[in-house]
């Protein structure tokens, strides 16, 4: 039998991205199924693996993991921790504030408190944002509904995010998407330092790329948002 390729991420929902994991193991969004067309090419059945944020990197360097797949950005800081394949999917980052804030650029915050993600890209740009309070949240299983709620009663602003947010969020009438900065943040798994495995996902992507099957996966899951690679 095949060796299971072990995948780290979190089991939340965050549509079109990923869904929680079923109780048979399986997924659903592109990830998961970018995930599958390299691990069908490997001839390695998919195995996710549950983990915390803060748990990603540890538990890459200790084995119980083969790669993180979990929007992960290619950033120098998890360049240090980690390889990293090719992109699969590249996103702009965009800011969601309350239908009633007329904000739409980076100018019009000033003074409002902003979230984001604690340690992502996302953080790193809103401390671009200049007279705002950047307000951190911690990787939760629901971080995305964390931030919304928060935005939703108050409690900030408004919040970053990758810009694929906006596919579950458009049809919200509390929420709008404030503007979007074209920072053209590129997501790649992580393997160990020095592992072949890199190689190997990066040749059944660059397949999957040039046959067509990895764009057929983004269309299906974000028709909206063109496809990047």
């Amino acid at each position: 039998m095949a060796t299971p390729l072990r995948l780290g991420c979190a089991d939340l929902d965050a549509a079109p991205l990923f869904s929680k994991i079923a109780p048979d193991g399986t997924r659903d969004g592109y990830e998961p199924a970018a995930a599958a067309l390299v691990g069908a090419a490997l001839g390695r059945p998919v195995q996710w693996v549950v983990l915390t944020w803060a748990d990603f990197y540890p538990a890459l360097h200790e084995d119980r993991i083969d790669a993180i797949w979990c929007g992960q950005g290619i950033t120098d800081a998890r360049r240090a921790l980690a390889d990293f394949s090719r992109p699969y999917a590249v996103f702009d980052e965009s800011v969601v504030v309350r239908a009633d804030n007329p904000a739409t650029s980076p100018a019009d915050l000033a003074g409002q408190r902003i979230g984001a993600i604690a340690g992502s890209t996302n953080i790193r740009l809103a401390e671009t944002f200049a007279g705002v309070e950047v307000v951190s949240f911690e990787g939760t299983a629901d971080v995305l509904g964390d931030m919304t709620r928060a935005t939703r009663d108050g409690t900030v602003d408004g919040f970053v995010d990758d810009d694929v947010v906006m596919v579950p969020l458009d049809a919200d009438p509390d929420l709008r998407l404030a503007f979007t900065v074209p920072t053209r943040n590129e997501w790649g798994v992580a393997v160990r330092q020095g592992d072949a495995l890199r190689g190997e996902i990066d040749a059944a992507l660059g397949a999957a790329i040039a046959g067509g099957s990895l764009r057929a996966a983004w269309e299906r899951a974000m028709p909206a948002l063109p496809f990047p690679l």
